[in-house]
């Protein structure tokens, strides 16, 4: 079976739950940016929960499916159609040969996540399927995909159309301002006392620099440095460090002006320093936020990361027994 790409949409990607083992030597976790709304499409259809699916930001692909399939649509509120007649998102439901899915514009969230029994049947590179499009790897042909790919499906396993996940289970993000939880970081020191409070208790926008790689946010007040004497290897900007590893979530602030929350496609180091760490609990709400969204770091320490950690363990559990 053979997906044609008709339309591909803002930015589609095929995911999974991406190819941890490899940070040390540059090469980034990738996968999806929701990853519980990727385990969620997945299950509806039948597949691993890690199978690999679409991505679609901001705005859905057009596909024409070349055999029958169970189709779900997650994440973001990007309402699907099939030949022009809307379908329900957070459900499985078929698709026949010669149909085509789109989809609406987009209603709230910015990553929809699009599931075929079977999983998108690309090749294995360093352990997954997953596209990191700044290297070229893995995905479909290493990149984001355009008009005319035809994309490879698996064989399917047997799973029940009209399977749907209920509103408390979908693990999106509620209420406004977002709040993303964050332990401060080993870097702590190098701000003031004051600078810290602002920090947390600034509301900040998501600015229009927001993709895989990191999210920036704007319109807090600048942090304050405390006053030192450059170390060797590093730069003249107080915000610069001696080079140094960044833990996936990191918030790096160049220039201390506008923080930066590093994500799936991520380096993994470089010289700015680090404010802190958005817990991993919250890094699947990043993933749906737009540009402009108000946000509000919130301090925290191991164990409520620990006990926040469990709880989405336990929320995709839950999950999982649903679907079952």
């Amino acid at each position: 079976m053979t997906i044609k790409v008709l339309k591909p949409g803002l930015a589609t990607t095929v995911q999974d739950l991406g190819r941890p083992g490899y940070y040390h030597i540059g090469i980034p976790l990738s996968g999806g940016m929701d990853r519980h709304a990727l385990a969620a499409a997945n299950l509806l259809v039948g597949n691993p929960e890690g199978a690999a699916v679409l991505e679609a930001v901001f705005m859905g692909p057009e596909l024409e499916f070349t055999e029958d399939a169970l189709v779900a649509i997650t994440g973001a509120e990007l309402p699907p159609k099939l030949d022009g007649e809307r379908r329900e998102s957070w459900s499985s439901f078929k698709v026949k040969r010669g149909q085509i899915l789109s989809f609406d514009f987009l209603k709230q969230g910015a990553r929809g996540y699009i599931a075929v029994s079977g999983g998108i049947d690309v090749p294995v590179v360093l352990g997954s399927r997953s596209t990191y499009a700044l290297g070229a790897l893995g995905g479909f042909n290493g990149r984001k995909l355009e008009a005319g790919d035809g994309l490879p499906v698996g064989g399917a396993a047997a799973a029940k159309e009209g399977r749907t996940v209920a509103k408390d289970l979908r693990g999106q993000p509620a209420g406004m301002p977002t709040e993303l939880r964050a332990m401060p970081g080993l870097y702590w020191h190098r701000i003031t006392e004051a600078a810290g409070n602002g920090f947390f208790s600034d509301t900040w926008k998501v600015a229009p620099e927001a993709d895989r790689i990191g999210y920036r946010f704007k319109g807090g007040k600048p942090l304050e440095f405390v006053p030192r004497d450059p170390p060797f290897g590093a730069g003249s900007d107080p915000s610069n460090i001696t080079d140094a590893c960044y833990p996936y979530g990191s918030i790096q602030v160049p220039g201390g002006t506008e923080p930066i929350v590093l994500h799936r496609d991520a380096v993994s180091g470089g010289g700015y320093f680090m404010v802190g760490t958005v817990i991993a609990a919250d890094m699947d709400l990043i993933g749906q936020l737009q540009p402009n969204t108000p946000v509000k770091f919130v301090k925290v320490g191991m164990d409520q990361a620990l006990a926040a950690r469990k709880d989405r363990a336990e929320l995709l559990g839950r999950l999982r027994t649903a679907l079952a």
